[in-house]
């Protein structure tokens, strides 16, 4: 069973950078993608970023392109979100994602770990 597992979630002020770490296991193979979303108070979810192992593509939402950066330590079946000059809208519970068939950027992911919470100060 695929397990994911997020942590470095934190209160920052705007203008500062946090790195969130997804920790990954029970992929039957190595054709997997992990991605992040998130979800604000009140917002639907939405997709932020993801990474495809087999050839390390990637995605970004447009909103935080050029400030959000996803990175993977494949043997250590690691995802990292590093997240830079960031802004009070950013603020919301971000979860680590995987959907079946290494789809990424992805629509319904079928794996979610427990999220971790992100707070931008004004």
């Amino acid at each position: 069973e695929v397990q994911l597992v997020e942590s470095g979630g934190d209160l920052v002020q705007a203008g500062g950078s946090l790195r969130l770490t997804c920790a990954a296991s029970g992929f039957a193979s190595d054709d997997y993608a992990i991605g992040w979303f998130r979800q604000a108070p009140g917002k639907e979810r939405e997709g932020v970023s993801c990474i495809r192992r087999s050839d390390g593509s990637t995605y970004y939402t447009d909103s935080v392109k050029g400030r959000f950066t996803i990175s993977s330590d494949n043997a250590k079946r690691t995802v990292y979100l590093q997240m830079n000059s960031l802004k009070p809208e950013d603020t919301a519970v971000y979860y680590c994602a995987s959907e079946t068939g290494a789809v990424c950027p992805m629509g319904f992911p079928n794996y979610w770990g427990q999220g971790t919470q992100v707070t931008v100060s004004s």
